[in-house]
């Protein structure tokens, strides 16, 4: 891809501007327009927020040409040689699918593939997706009550290093959490792993981040069992973080890279990125081993294809370093003077904070925090704020005094529901 000098950042759409309401509902004629500061970006899938004039123009024109099949196209080559472009290291052979879950289960399958072996390694607070496949690897509630679920899935705490499963502190843990998964990997499971699937910041368990090193301790790991390590970036590819992908912070090398998310600028459009030689083993190289019935289809490969092009063109990746950097100082002065807020995270635009009883650390109840986000948005703030883990990760795009200005609101909500809870 022939690179241009990068253009700033296409303002406006960092916002969403009019009524959020159902059209088939009738409205109050004497109500005015809104315009809400998006923190939220449908969980980071608005990377370049909403109407972007380069998005909407190459999605215009796509529909007028053709919008669905399982060929190759303008858009998917070019969008291909992209990626080998952009991704790390030797990762450059992708396959496209249309949802984070199904990219993930062609990675779980792709991994099997390779190394002959079944068994699969998540961690507590992962989220790879609903479906029958992942839920095994899915650490959290949202699999209660849907099984029995399939055989050969291990979990082990995350590097939550605020709220350590094992009470510990970094860095005099020396790595406790490690050492306790290759303990239960040697006493749990049959030897025979096929992958470590980890997300690089957790976003589901509220964006959170691991300590430097952790990444490649698991890297060294998957080694030294034979298995390929899996690092799924959904959420924190394609700039979010203020690197290209998020694994570009540690250094650290992954088999196969997931992405999704943002990766479609709103567009279904997930992805596998994996090495030449990994993608060439069976079955999963077998004709239709891999493939999507929607995956990469001319429609879903032109927006992708925008999406990336934009984020290089507007070095919208510097952008979030940029602008995250100075969000995430704003927010660490306020347990100071928030006793509500702690353990403030995060990395370029993928921000997060837990919501606390003040003076402890136990997390606050839903009706507070759904009190907070009511509160919030009746001031023109969308954010995921519903949960006491809050999660920032507005659109790559959000500009510097809207963010800001957010932020502000946000702080004074936050003080007042602290100043209730005091009461």
């Amino acid at each position: 891809m022939r690179r241009r000098a990068p253009s700033r950042p296409t303002s406006r759409i960092g916002s969403l501007t009019g009524n959020i309401r159902d059209p088939h509902v009738a409205q109050d004629p004497a109500s005015r327009p809104h315009r809400y500061i998006d923190l939220l970006a449908g969980v980071g899938v608005a990377s370049l927020g909403y109407a972007h004039p380069k998005y909407v123009a190459a999605m215009q024109r796509q529909i007028g040409r053709v919008h669905v099949g399982s060929f190759t196209t303008e858009h998917r080559a070019a969008l291909v040689k992209l990626l080998a472009e952009l991704a790390p290291g030797d990762l450059n052979r992708s396959q496209f699918y249309s949802s984070g879950a199904e990219a993930v289960e062609a990675a779980l399958r792709l991994a099997k593939s390779r190394t002959g072996h079944t068994e699969v390694i998540g961690f507590w607070g992962g989220f790879h997706g609903k479906t029958g496949g992942v839920l095994p690897v899915l650490g959290s509630s949202f699999k209660h009550a849907l099984g029995p679920l399939m055989p050969g899935a291990y979990l082990s705490p995350y590097a939550s290093c605020a709220r350590c499963a094992f009470g510990k502190t970094f860095p005099s843990c020396e790595w406790h959490c490690v050492d306790f998964l290759r303990k239960k990997i040697e006493v749990e499971t049959t030897k025979e792993v096929a992958a470590i699937i980890v997300e690089p910041i957790q976003g589901t368990a509220g964006n959170v981040v691991p300590p430097p090193g952790y990444l490649q301790l698991l890297r060294e790991l998957a080694d030294e069992l034979g298995a390929l390590l899996i690092c799924d970036e959904m959420i924190t590819g394609f700039g979010r973080t203020g690197r290209m992908f998020a694994i570009e912070h540690e250094g650290v090398l992954p088999d196969i890279l997931t992405v999704g998310k943002g990766f479609g600028g709103g567009f279904p459009m997930s992805g596998v990125i994996a090495r030449e030689e990994l993608a060439f083993s069976k079955p999963w190289a077998n004709p239709s081993g891999s493939s999507s019935s929607y995956g990469g289809n001319p429609l879903a490969a032109a927006a992708a294809r925008v999406t990336v092009e934009t984020i290089v063109e507007e070095n919208l990746v510097e952008h979030a370093r940029r602008v995250g950097e100075r969000m995430l100082a704003e927010l660490k002065r306020w347990p100071a003077a928030l006793p509500i807020v702690s353990d403030v995270r995060g990395r370029g635009l993928l921000l997060g904070m837990d919501l606390v009883v003040p003076g402890t650390r136990t997390l606050l109840d839903k009706k507070t925090t759904r009190w907070i986000f009511d509160t919030l948005l009746s001031r023109g703030v969308l954010a995921m704020i519903y949960n006491p883990e809050v999660r920032i990760n507005p659109p790559l795009v959000i500009e510097e005094d809207q963010a800001m200005g957010a932020l502000a609101i946000m702080k004074d909500v936050l003080s007042e529901a602290t100043e209730r809870l005091v009461a």
